[in-house]
């Protein structure tokens, strides 16, 4: 097993254990603890539309590492905004996957979180 491949598992297995109460959680629902996370107003109920910002927010923030986007503020209900700074290359949706995955372990490493 490739060392990328034992660190997702390991972040998942923590993720998990911090807030899936029991359950184990998927890359989606990761995303959206990593939206709230950078929302920073805490947890609540969201609306469906709200989730679906928070996933955008977070995808944003993921592949800011990478150059594809930089933040740009935040607006007056204090959600923050990105821009588009290069298209994304075409990748494959497993492609898509591998390289969210990195970016997450990369987002863990740097708040230098153990998992």
């Amino acid at each position: 097993m490739n060392e990328d491949k034992k660190k997702w598992q390991a972040l998942v297995k923590y993720v998990s254990l911090q807030f899936g109460d029991g359950e184990t959680l998927d890359l989606q629902a990761i995303l959206f603890l990593i939206g709230i996370n950078e929302l920073g107003q805490g947890y609540r109920k969201f609306k469906k539309q709200e989730k679906i910002d928070l996933l955008h927010i977070a995808i944003c923030r993921l592949l800011s590492v990478y150059g594809y986007y930089s933040f740009s503020g935040i607006d007056k209900d204090g959600w923050p905004h990105w821009k588009t700074n290069e298209k994304l290359p075409h990748l494959k949706a497993g492609e898509q996957t591998i390289l969210l995955k990195k970016s997450i372990i990369i987002y863990f490493e740097d708040a230098k979180i153990q998992f």
